[in-house]
């Protein structure tokens, strides 16, 4: 049986926040269903993750976007996450991001409650772990199932608007 979480993900990066207990979801073969929000607009999205690394706070998986531009009506991206904890942090540190830009970003979450403190040398997310609530930073690369597809104009995932 299909476990379904509130999901949104919201920028080109596709950053989330999963509400939930870390054991119950966190597993290969895990599907959500949700909603992303752009610009105004909200498109349904199905996430199924197709291999859990918890040892290695790593995840990867598939995501579908369903009504984003009118010639593919359904879209499939394939992306890999990094969950933030004791091995990656609420920065970045590449994709030229920048702390300012994390701080906005991560801050639109309710249960982000670190936005003075993230970016600390001593900053240790441990002290503050929630089991409730899972950060991940996930980055989009291609789409299903062409990955030689590097552009669909309209749409933007691996960070590019085309």
């Amino acid at each position: 049986m299909e476990k379904f979480v509130n999901l949104t993900s919201l920028d080109k990066k596709v950053y989330t926040s999963l509400s939930s207990i870390e054991g119950s979801c966190m597993h290969n073969g895990a599907t959500f269903k949700g909603c992303q929000k752009s610009k105004g607009k909200s498109y349904d999205v199905k996430v199924t993750f197709q291999q859990v690394e918890l040892e290695q706070s790593y995840l990867c998986g598939y995501l579908t976007i369903n009504g984003l531009i009118q010639d593919h009506p359904q879209l499939t991206t394939y992306f890999d996450a990094e969950i933030i904890g004791p091995r990656f942090s609420f920065l970045t540190r590449k994709w030229d991001s920048s702390e300012e830009n994390d701080r906005k970003h991560w801050s639109k979450f309710a249960a982000f409650n670190f936005s003075r403190n993230f970016n600390n040398d001593d900053f240790n997310y441990m002290d503050h772990h929630d089991p409730n609530n899972i950060f991940m930073r996930w980055k989009e690369h291609f789409l299903v199932p062409d990955i030689n597809v590097s552009e669909v104009q309209g749409a933007s995932y691996a960070g590019i608007l085309s």
